[in-house]
């Protein structure tokens, strides 16, 4: 399928591309921030994109505004809390009678989710994390999860088992903490990306499908 050109306008004259990509018989929406590094349109973006639309689940992409201009900094908190509910309000929109989940690859994930305890996002069933990043590569720690707290809805982490900005021994007690609202999902030998090493005997393919198929059916029980 081909995904339609969307325009998603911020405060002022400030706007932002999306991309809408939806099967005929959808059974949910979700509203997906791209990462820190890549926008809507990357690869990986698009592949879970495709991925989810062949499971029922339509997709809103969308950009950042720093990305859309093609800066190489993040915007600020403040910015992107704002591109994440305008996009929410977009898909709201496009599908208002279809069932509305968030999130998003790392740091859009992390917007995503710093939106939500801030303010709650209209109709947003849960939210959905493809690679949640609990801190940077190298430098350990939970502080980035203490929004988490705030977060009253239920959440789905999607983790590799070598996510090198997520380790395991930080990443299941901040899970455990948030009890029957959190879900971790893990995939074996992954990366940040979702990547596997050749010697793991695992394709990647093969794990993002696994990782689309725990998507569906972790969307499916809340629909």
């Amino acid at each position: 399928m081909t995904p339609k050109q969307i325009t998603i306008a911020l405060d002022g004259d400030a706007k932002v591309s999306g991309l809408w990509l939806a099967p005929p018989e959808a059974k949910a929406v979700y509203v997906f921030a791209h990462g820190a590094g890549a926008g809507m349109a990357h690869k990986s973006m698009t592949a879970i994109a495709n991925g989810l639309v062949e499971r029922g689940i339509a997709t809103l992409r969308y950009n950042f505004l720093y990305m859309e201009r093609g800066s190489g900094r993040p915007d600020s908190p403040a910015l992107a809390h704002q591109a994440v509910r305008a996009a929410v309000a977009k898909a709201n929109e496009l599908a208002p009678r279809l069932p509305l989940f968030a999130g998003g690859k790392s740091f859009g994930g992390r917007m995503t989710s710093q939106a939500q305890g801030l303010d709650p996002l209209p109709s947003v069933r849960g939210l959905i994390f493809f690679g949640f990043p609990l801190h940077p590569a190298g430098k350990p720690g939970n502080e980035r999860a203490k929004h988490l707290d705030d977060v009253a809805i239920p959440m789905l982490f999607l983790q590799g088992t070598n996510d090198a900005l997520a380790t395991l021994d930080l990443l299941k007690p901040v899970v455990k903490h948030l009890a029957k609202r959190a879900t971790l999902a893990l995939f074996d030998h992954a990366d940040h990306s979702f990547l596997v090493p050749a010697k793991s005997g695992r394709k990647d393919p093969e794990v993002l499908a696994e990782i689309l198929d725990a998507t569906a059916e972790w969307v499916a029980e809340r629909v």
